[in-house]
């Protein structure tokens, strides 16, 4: 597992099938099931699964304090990769003060098991350390362990 200069990486190997697993990513309503670190909610999810559609969402804290993430879909593979960005918003495509490209993959492992591997790109050192000091191996691993529990429910 090699990091690039501004990636943060975790890599899983998740007892679901990877079709089950990227569904839960694609779907709205499965996506605000377990999409942010329990006690964190997902409040809503505005999503349009194709190269320059929306990846909307607004993240809650515990206490009920709402973050609004708004980006696109760069690419993805169904069943195998998805790709977004915070970069531009969507429709307008207009700069909305970047932090990260995502990516995340499905690899089928076969018997039910899928390697899931989150790659946060940054623009810049202070934006990883930004997002490594908010918890990001701690959080994305929290939420792709959900992922897999909602997944082994569809």
């Amino acid at each position: 597992m090699s990091e690039q200069k501004h990636e943060l990486v975790l890599e899983l190997t998740l007892d679901a099938p990877a079709d089950k697993l990227y569904r839960c990513y694609t779907d709205p309503k499965l996506l605000q099931q377990s999409f942010a670190p329990a006690p964190w909610t997902i409040k809503s999810v505005d999503t349009d699964v194709r190269p320059g559609g929306r990846f909307n969402f607004v993240m809650a804290s515990p206490e009920g304090q709402e973050y609004p993430n708004t980006g696109i879909f760069l690419a993805f593979e169904p069943n195998k990769r998805i790709v977004t960005t915070d970069a531009v918003t969507p429709d307008t495509f207009e700069p909305s003060g970047p932090f990260m490209i995502a990516e995340v993959t499905f690899e089928d492992l076969g018997a039910g098991k899928t390697k899931y591997r989150a790659v946060a790109r940054h623009w810049t050192a202070e934006t990883k350390a930004q997002h490594e000091q908010m918890g990001f191996h701690e959080g994305w691993g929290q939420t792709a362990r959900q992922l897999e529990a909602l997944a082994k429910t569809i």
